[in-house]
């Protein structure tokens, strides 16, 4: 018999899946919300909805993504027990579903890369699920069926087999209110080869990328439809190119799916920047409509990129490599990382130039932060060098004073984002990226009414918001103009939208109302959830 029939014997269970919501940050995107008719998060949560569908037979399950709205009293009051799952980022807010749920007695289950990565931090949930869907999802689903009740202690479930990808459900996306996230998303492989100094993603998930069959990801882009989204989708892999065989043959089943559907789907991904050596990749991906790449530069600076282990990022001039993917119609988007040993006071102001040079219009930039389970984090946990000071937006003791690190950021911000460089940077991939990109013919498109109808409420609100009130506009309009006299309304609309967000995140940035990382522990104030 089947594992999870024999979790689901002992009687069905009533399980609420709650996503932490993220406290406000540049990469969340929230300036753009308002004028994307109805968005309030950026996507859908995978963990989670993977999670829900894996669930025993018979046991029933509701889905709450907090960034749109909280969980009510009733919800988890319905619920035998409250699955969360979530980052460091979302370390407070997970802590907070936690109480909400104690308050009722409910058995409270938490996963995710966070806890994977450091479980003692969580000494309050019932149940810590570490690593990945595997024997010990198993056996918390056999303990919740033979006992819904809250354990005496914690109990610590790791796991030791992960299951396959190739074993994976389809994710319960008819759970989730598509149409009120920025980007779907789709998750194609697990792992990363690379050992960058900072990230945890080799020791989470491993080196050997682990992968979907192209028959999968086609099924899961067929539910995606079914539950009736369309438009833009990221591909949520740690590294898209990690095993570029099999990349090869998911493509091709990509662009045939693609044409046969009638392109409903914009696609996106992270890769590294030496995809740009991959002609044949990103030839494909081309054809299958990929329009933006997320590439992790973090510095122009090389003696940088060789001490964090990321020399990948040379294989190819910085330069040269984004000029690469822009003549394939991919506009990169980049991140940034302030704070490094190697950083000088002129470090900023090679940044900047790295962007003016680049035409790259969005970009993350960050303070360093190390996280648990990286050869950051033990290097500087040998020397001393981690910080536990909420009052800071980094755990680093950084080489350079932390002030003038933080006024260099702010600087960085001010100049990469103020409206003119925005706005020129986004001109210049009208001109030069934007037309490579694959032209299907409308009659070709599987373009719903209501996707017409929304893209009039986007740009209602486009040339309203940033066209007429932006005290910016001026600058907005000279993109604007281009974009109308070649009747190019949804390259208006997206940059409008797009830079809109940069132009008052570097705002909030100066202006001290933004987190210097990602990954800040400084507080926030956490509004109590609604009823």
């Amino acid at each position: 018999m089947d594992r999870r029939e024999t979790a689901g014997a002992g009687g069905g269970r009533r399980i609420l899946c709650v996503c932490p919501r993220y406290t406000s940050s540049f990469g969340m995107f929230e300036h753009a919300y308002p004028l994307t008719d109805g968005v309030r998060a950026l996507m859908p949560p995978q963990g989670l909805l993977v999670i829900a569908a894996a669930l025993p037979p018979g046991w029933e399950v509701r889905f709450v993504d907090e960034n749109i709205r909280p969980a009510t009293h009733e919800e988890i009051q319905w619920a035998d027990a409250v699955f969360v799952s979530g980052m460091h980022a979302q370390r407070r807010q997970i802590e907070a579903i936690c109480r909400r749920a104690h308050m009722f007695d409910r058995v409270t289950v938490l996963g995710g890369s966070s806890v994977s990565a450091c479980p003692e931090t969580y000494p309050e949930y019932d149940y810590l699920h570490v690593g990945e869907l595997g024997d010990a999802t198993d056996e918390l689903f056999a303990r919740l069926a033979a006992d819904p009740n809250r354990p005496e202690r914690q109990v610590v479930l790791t796991t030791r087999e992960r299951r396959d990808l190739t074993d994976f459900p389809l994710p319960a996306y008819e759970l989730a209110d598509l149409r009120r996230y920025l980007t779907g998303s789709i998750q194609y492989s697990s792992g990363c080869p690379y050992h960058c100094e900072f990230c945890d993603i080799p020791a989470l998930y491993g080196r050997n990328p682990r992968l979907k069959t192209p028959e999968q990801v086609t099924a899961e882009l067929d539910k995606l439809v079914a539950c009736g989204l369309t438009g833009p989708v990221y591909f949520v892999d740690d590294n898209f190119i990690g095993n570029r065989r099999a990349v090869r043959e998911l493509l091709p089943a990509l662009v045939d799916w693609q044409k046969a559907r009638g392109y409903p789907f914009i696609f996106s991904c992270e890769a590294t920047l030496n995809i740009a050596k991959r002609p044949e990749i990103l030839g494909l991906m081309r054809e299958a409509m990929f329009e933006t790449v997320f590439c992790g530069i973090e510095t122009p600076e090389p003696a940088a990129l060789e001490a964090m282990a990321k020399d990948h990022n040379m294989m190819v001039p910085l330069l040269e490599a984004v000029d690469t993917l822009n003549r394939y119609g991919l506009e990169v988007v980049s991140g940034i990382i302030l704070g490094l040993d190697t950083d000088t006071p002129d470090s900023g102001r090679r940044v900047v130039d790295f962007i003016e040079r680049s035409h790259i219009p969005m970009l993350t930039i960050n303070l360093l932060q190390a996280l648990p389970r990286t050869p950051l984090w033990d290097r500087l946990a040998a020397a001393g060098r981690l910080l536990d000071d909420e009052e800071r937006d980094s755990n680093v003791d950084f080489v350079m004073p932390y002030d003038e690190v933080i006024a260099m950021w702010r600087d960085c911000m001010a100049r990469a984002f103020a409206p003119a460089a925005v706005l020129s940077r986004y001109r210049h991939q009208l001109d030069h990226t934007y037309p490579n990109r694959l032209k299907v013919p409308l009659r070709d498109r599987h373009v719903p009414w209501r996707d017409v109808v929304r893209g009039l409420r986007m740009l209602r609100a486009v040339l309203w918001e940033v066209g007429v009130k932006a005290d910016y506009r001026a600058e907005f309009w000279k993109v604007a103009r281009a974009c109308l006299k070649r009747g190019q309304i949804e390259h208006l609309i997206r940059i409008g939208v797009m830079a809109h967000h940069l132009v008052m995140s570097g705002r909030d940035a100066v202006e001290g109302r933004q987190k210097a990382s990602h990954y800040s522990a400084r507080p926030q104030e956490v509004p109590v959830p609604a009823e």
